[in-house]
């Protein structure tokens, strides 16, 4: 297809929709339960007002910025995603391979289809995310492999202790593994471009797609009796300082909603911390993540603050960046883009979000990212503790008054 048709992040969806079957789409696309924290994510970011200055020389505006002491061309990257390959043929490459020629930040799930020591030689600046395994030696071993890799920043998710409870996958025969039956083959049959150009390839090129980045070993993608355990509701902050004893390298948290888990991980010697509700996939009705930017960032001390969950808009970035985050992460978008066109989509994709992120610092009136804050002016459902500068908040005046 003619990738310039696309337009913006949601086009992409919209065009994955077609190619995907429905089991494989809405297990991407849903959210936990009713959904409603998926909904509030977006709902979040609506609220959130900007106010810009005129007549201020923008043309040398630079969206570049520093995260873990490494520059990157724009304050965003690409989340970590499990399965990505079932949606796109080696969709894990496709993003690495993307994300290293944008220079964008690119984290590798632990729920992956391709070796991270292969993504690793395609992008050597990679991030990798990890699930903690209750078993400590599980855990030893896979971080020395990272380590051995050439991975420098590892991303521990916190917010899964048991699983979300995804009714819509249920509904659609859809699980991990995924257990063959007719429904599926039905739904796969009605895709033939994904059945032959995506599942087809993949089997005669690589054979059956396994998880290959789990703590304990390879998991197959397609199984009647392979399981995979998802509890992990006795893990701590012990378990935390066990890693961090063993991992050498820049450490980051992933699923913070509350500033005393973040103040908590301040304490423990992490680099940075994931604000995020897992993109509305876990718990449901949780507080949209972007809510509580500035009470983490107030208590975040030196770790760096980044931020996912519901970002679809350049103007998000820019909002949450605004409101504390040093960089901002992206998931469905991407993983739709490589669907669609593989390496050459996910570029599409990265550079719609730059060149909006670059036409809206101009329309704002910010030369730098760091003029962004100012121009927040005022939000709805947003707890801004301490940290809010009332210089820059004014609340609506009575309409009497205007």
């Amino acid at each position: 297809m003619k990738l310039d048709r696309l337009l913006c992040l949601d086009d992409f969806a919209a065009e994955a929709r077609k190619k995907l079957p429905r089991c494989l789409f809405e297990f991407v696309e849903g959210g936990a339960q009713d959904a409603v924290s998926l909904r509030d994510n977006r709902a979040a970011f609506e609220c959130i007002r900007l106010r810009p200055r005129v007549l201020r020389d923008t043309s040398a505006r630079n969206t570049q910025t520093t995260t873990l002491g490494q520059e990157w061309s724009a304050p965003f990257g690409i989340a970590p995603m499990g399965g990505v390959g079932l949606a796109a043929y080696r969709g894990d490459l496709a993003l690495a391979r993307a994300a290293a020629k944008a220079r964008v930040p690119f984290i590798l799930s632990g729920s992956s289809l391709v070796p991270l020591e292969q993504v690793q030689r395609e992008n050597p600046d990679a991030w990798f995310q990890i699930y903690a395994s209750e078993r400590h030696e599980d855990n030893v071993r896979l971080l020395e492999r990272a380590s051995a890799s050439g991975v420098r920043t590892l991303v521990v998710t916190v917010d899964v202790p048991v699983a979300g409870n995804r009714e819509r996958d249920i509904r659609n025969g859809f699980g991990s593994p995924l257990r063959p039956s007719l429904r599926l083959a039905c739904d796969g049959l009605t895709h033939p471009r994904w059945l032959v150009g995506t599942f087809g390839r993949t089997l005669v090129r690589d054979g059956m797609p396994h998880f290959e980045n789990f703590a304990a070993s390879r998991a197959p993608v397609i199984s009647r009796t392979a399981a995979r355990v998802h509890r992990r509701d006795n893990l701590s902050w012990d378990t935390l300082q066990r890693l961090r004893a063993q991992w050498k390298h820049r450490l980051v948290l992933k699923g913070l909603l509350s500033s005393l888990d973040v103040q908590a991980a301040a304490q423990s010697g992490i680099d940075g911390v994931v604000v995020s509700n897992h993109g509305g996939r876990q718990l449901d009705g949780t507080v949209a993540p972007v809510s509580v930017l500035p009470e983490a960032q107030r208590v975040k001390g030196s770790m760096e603050l980044f931020f996912d969950s519901g970002v679809r808009r350049g103007a998000d970035v820019l909002k949450a960046y605004g409101l504390g985050a040093s960089h901002v992460f992206i998931g469905r978008p991407f993983l739709y883009a490589a669907a669609i066109a593989g390496e050459e989509g996910v570029l599409r994709a990265i550079e719609l979000m730059r060149a909006e992120i670059s036409r809206d610092m101009a329309l704002l009136g910010c030369e730098q990212l760091s003029e962004v804050a100012s121009r927040i002016v005022h939000t709805q459902g947003v707890d801004h503790g301490e940290a809010w500068r009332p210089d820059i908040f004014q609340p609506p005046r009575d309409r009497r008054q205007a």
